[in-house]
Order: C-alpha cells, then structure tokens, then sequence
C-alpha cells in the first residue's frame, strides 16, 4: 500500500474547481477511505492568476502540462480541458507514461475512446470516465459492474440539462421555444452559442458512451439519429398533457433482435413513465436488464460539484486499486459490432400536428394515404377552429419510419391540408 498518491489535473475550469474541491474539503474521510494520502499535487491551466472559489496552494498551478504529464511522481493524470485536441493527445501521453487517467470528456470518449481505451489495456492501466455522462449521476460505474450480469435491453435518457430545463419551462409557461431559450441563456442555463445541447449533439455522444457499454458493443456517434427541439412548440407540449404524455427529449439505445436502435430525438412519453416527471436541470437514466427489470438513475446532470463529485470518485476508485495491485481490471467491453438500424427501419408511434380545411371529407382523404401506407390511426382530435380551417391532432400506432414519411409527405400534399405544423415520435 502506497503512503501516498499523487493527482495531477488539466484544467481548473468549472468542473475542475469542483473536483478539486471535493478533494480537498473532503480530504479526511477520502483517505480513510483509500487507506493512503491522497495529494493534489500540480494543476495545468492557462489562467494561473484568477482568483477561483477554492481555497489551495497556488504554487502547484503552472502553464506547462509536462509538468503533469512528464512528472514521475504523478500516479493519476485528470484532464478536463474538454474537446478533442490536445485532451486526446494529453491522455494518451499520461497513458504512455505509465499514469492512470480520469476525464469528464464525453466528445472525447465518443468519438475516440476506442484509441484510449485499447491503449490503456494495452498498458495494464486504469481509465475512468463516470462524468462523462450524467454529472453526479452514477450510471457507468453500475453498467460496467453491478448490472455485468444482465443483458442490457435498453437506455433511456434525460441526459441533456440545458434543454430538460427549456421544455419543463414550455410546459409550464405555455411559452414557445425561442422565448424559453432567452430566459435560459439569460439564467445561465443555456449557452450563449446553444447549438450542442437544443441539437441534441451532446446527448448524442452521451448516448454513444451509455450504448457502447450497454451493449458491449463498438458505436460511431455518427451513426446515430440526432434531432434538436427547436421546432417544438407550447402546443405540442400543451396538447400532449392533455393526451396524457410528456414531452422530452431522450436518447434511446435498445436492442432489436441483432441490431440496435440508438437514436436522439423529441419524445412523448406517458405521464407514468419514471422519465416523465424528471424536470428542469435534472437528469435521468433508465435502464431495463433482462434479469434486473427496471431501474431509474436520477439527479444533477451537471455542475461543478456534482459533476467534481463524480471524477473525484474515479479518483478514489484508482487510488484503491493502485493499493490493491488491481489496476486495469475494467477493460473494454466493446467487442461486438452489431449494426445500429437506420432510422428509416424503427418503429414507433407518431404524433402529428397539422392545420387543415374545416369541412366534410377532410379526414377522409388524410386516412386514406394513412391507410395505403400501413399507418393506423390510435386517437385523433379536433383542437381549434378558425376562418374555415381546423388544427387537428393524430396519434398513430407503430409504424416504421420509412412508412410514415412516405405518407406524412403525401398527407402535406393534400389541397385541404394547409401545414403539418409538426410530427413527434412517441414511445408508448
């Protein structure tokens, strides 16, 4: 058992200053936990004359991250600097070098985390990335170890705060997505360029870490579906609680027979559904094995403390492991390669949304494209009326995608139909 080990962290923006934090304030009861010292003991950051609201030596901040990754007395490197370059080109040095690596980095991780990983094992060394998805929440940690038994049939997720946050706003102001979007950037919930979290990019490779070990199971980000909440509207939100949905945005990852469906996209979901009333900035991940049945992760999904919460954790599990000369004991599970469907292949439910003549026959016409495409209507309601034209609402049961395309187009096509004002996929 080693007296002490030796942390070296890249980054001490907001995440960074939470980890740390955790580390520090709660310094004692780690180490009883660990069972040696655990020592910050060099930080990298660009800004090394900032004040940040941590009390620490400031004489371990430098510019220069050889100082971390170089350093012989290093045992753990933390990055979390974020993004792909040079965060990939830091680890794989750490890893190189011998040292044990911890990083917050989901881009990173989605897009190259074959690389790190293979590396890793190829070196017997330890490589965590619990707060990659779900801030706080433990989800990687129970996939990879609690849950190893079980086959996994599928994920489904609020992993995305910020636009959690927007549509919990929506329904309950009734206001529209443009107007939410200003009240969230504004309260700093939403970024003043928003386009990675309403385009559902950073649920995406979220959903492309919890997939991959969901399903022991290689997944390119770029093959999964990704659709944003930009053209959600208060009525959509409005129309389906009154249906008896909720409206999320979810990233889902299933088993089809040898395939799997991995998709990001607005969902309805009924108002039973443990995800339904996950609200505001919160997070939650459901997870259904084959011999667990059902479970729900819920919590912060972001922040610098619960976030820190979660790599310091990562921290302590190596630490552990270095004492107990079990490093290296999670490698990669991704050894198969099953193809993830194309969109066009799953079935769901659809809701539609559309403003058409207010006169006889109408609804005929709509369910005869309906019909010839296989798309069978569950529910439909007229909602309002005006100068001669009606905003009816549909509900289908399942359908493959390609089917329902194929007559939503149509459908627009109609004379009598003036818009389909919109279409969300449900899952039942």
């Amino acid at each position: 058992m080693k007296p002490q080990i030796n942390v070296g962290m890249i980054g001490l923006g907001t995440v960074g200053v939470g980890t740390l934090r955790v580390l520090l304030e709660n310094k004692a009861e780690i180490e009883r936990k660990i069972g040696s010292r655990l020592e910050v003991v060099r930080i990298v950051d660009l800004d090394t004359t900032s004040e940040r609201p941590v009390k620490f030596d400031k004489s371990i901040l430098t510019k220069n991250a050889n100082e971390v990754l170089d350093n012989p007395d290093i045992d753990i490197v933390v990055e979390l600097i974020g993004g792909l370059h040079p965060a990939k080109d830091f680890i794989l040095r750490a890893l190189k070098n011998g040292k044990h690596v911890v990083t917050a980095n989901k881009e990173l991780i989605a897009k190259e985390g074959t690389d790190i990983l293979s590396l890793a094992d190829k070196q017997g060394l330890d490589f965590y990335f619990e707060a990659s998805v779900g801030g706080g929440i433990p989800v990687i940690g129970p996939l990879k170890e609690c849950l190893a038994a079980n086959k996994i049939q599928e994920v489904i997720g609020i992993v995305n705060g910020t636009t959690n946050y927007i549509l919990t706003k929506m329904a309950n102001q009734g206001s529209d997505f443009a107007d939410v979007l200003k009240e969230a950037q504004k309260a700093g919930y939403a970024e003043a360029d928003p386009t990675a979290d309403v385009e559902g990019f950073d649920a995406r490779y979220k959903l492309a870490i919890l997939a991959a070990i969901a399903f022991t199971n290689r997944i390119d980000v770029n093959n999964i579906y990704c659709e944003g909440i930009t053209k959600i509207s208060g009525n959509d939100i409005a129309y389906a609680r009154e249906m008896g949905y909720a409206l999320k945005l979810l990233a889902i990852a299933k088993r089809d027979g040898q395939e799997i469906q991995a998709r990001v996209h607005p969902t309805l979901i009924p108002i039973a559904h443990p995800l339904a009333n996950v609200n505001d900035v919160y997070n939650g991940i459901f997870v259904r094995g084959d011999f667990v049945g059902d479970l729900m992760f819920y919590g912060r999904g972001a922040g610098s403390l619960p976030t820190g919460s979660a790599v310091a954790g990562d921290v302590i599990d190596i630490a552990r492991n270095i004492n107990l000369d079990a490093t290296g004991r999670l490698p990669c599970t991704c050894f198969e390669n099953r193809r993830i469907q194309d969109m066009e292949e799953v079935e769901t439910s659809y809701y539609i949304r559309m403003l058409v003549d207010d006169k006889p026959k109408v609804l005929a016409n709509i369910a005869s494209i309906f019909g010839e495409h296989n798309v069978s209507i569950a529910t439909m309601v007229q909602k309002d009326h005006c100068k001669g034209r009606a905003e009816i609402v549909i509900v289908t049961h399942k359908i493959k995608e390609k089917n329902f395309r194929n007559a939503i187009s149509l459908v627009e096509g109609l004379p009598v139909v003036s818009k389909v004002n919109n279409w969300i996929r449900v899952e039942e």
